[in-house]
């Protein structure tokens, strides 16, 4: 059935005149009228009563005029949605990521994305390095946010975030009345560190920076989260090391100070297997344009 045909009934049935329904659709008299015979003959019914003074719908039109609108509305939807589509302006991306996007990287996203495209809806999910790795060749994520490095991951990764480590205090701790923290100030210190299997290339990189630096931590207990580790860190059990992104927000009784550990730095990369849909793409531009220079 030609969406041309339902259209010519739909507007035949609203002016009930052919002269008028025919200047509506930008066409001639006697066009209108082989379109509505030709609904009718392939539908085999009767859908106008007319003759030389008047145009009416049978019993039958009443009942298809609705069916036929939604009709041309769900087409022109479906038009909509196709293009929305090819333009990456609505879909659904599923995104992980680690925690030091969360105070300032994460929302200036979503922000943003939400701003360009409020079509597009992200589905986020918290997800340690590995697994994220993991669901992304599974095809079970679109994009993760990742500690780098990562070896060996098939992946198309790009650095969005690097930042230095800071150590976290409770605010008595005698460090804490220094500005600047060096390694070796750490000797003897309980530790804690971000537990390997969550993402062994930073935990590993971290350890040895420090070694570099003359620093060998008395790590007490390795952690999966860095809100657990500064929750710790608070009942005074221990000292951290952290990323400064993840100390933004600071539980009450913790301070945190730089640590200075030269040019080594914390990264924060954009891992997916490909930007082979608009959608993905619309958020690489957006994302890139969040972080500016970091962005390679």
């Amino acid at each position: 059935m030609e969406l041309k045909l339902l259209r010519a009934f739909v507007v035949l049935a609203e002016e009930l005149h052919f002269g008028r329904a025919a200047q509506r659709l930008c066409i001639v008299q006697s066009a209108l009228s082989m379109q509505i015979k030709a609904l009718e003959e392939e539908l085999d019914v009767r859908l106008l009563e007319r003759d030389r003074h008047k145009v009416a719908l049978s019993d039958t039109g009443r009942l298809f005029l609705p069916e036929a609108r939604a009709t041309l509305h769900q087409a022109v939807r479906a038009e909509q949605i196709a293009r929305l589509s090819g333009r990456g302006e609505i879909g659904t991306l599923r995104i992980a990521f680690v925690s030091s996007v969360l105070p300032k990287l994460l929302p200036t996203l979503i922000r943003s994305m939400h701003a360009r495209y409020p079509r597009v809806t992200l589905e986020l999910k918290d997800m340690p390095t590995p697994d994220q790795l993991a669901a992304l060749h599974d095809n079970k994520l679109d994009f993760g946010l990742i500690r780098l490095p990562v070896a060996g991951a098939g992946l198309e990764i790009r650095v969005v975030l690097e930042e230095p480590f800071v150590v976290a205090l409770p605010d008595d701790h005698p460090l804490a009345a220094q500005s600047l923290i060096y390694p070796t100030d750490l000797q003897g210190c309980p530790a804690f560190v971000l537990a390997r299997r969550y993402a062994p290339g930073f935990h590993d990189e971290l350890l040895v920076a420090l070694k570099r630096e003359g620093a060998v931590l008395n790590i007490v207990q390795e952690l999966g989260e860095f809100t657990t580790m500064l929750a710790l860190v608070a009942a005074g059990l221990g000292i951290g090391m952290i990323p400064a992104e993840a100390a933004i927000a600071l539980p009450p009784k913790v301070v945190a100070r730089p640590l200075e550990l030269g040019d080594h730095r914390a990264g924060i990369g954009l891992a997916y297997t490909d930007g082979d849909n608009p959608a993905k793409r619309a958020l690489l531009g957006v994302l890139e344009e969040c972080v500016g220079n970091a962005w390679r």
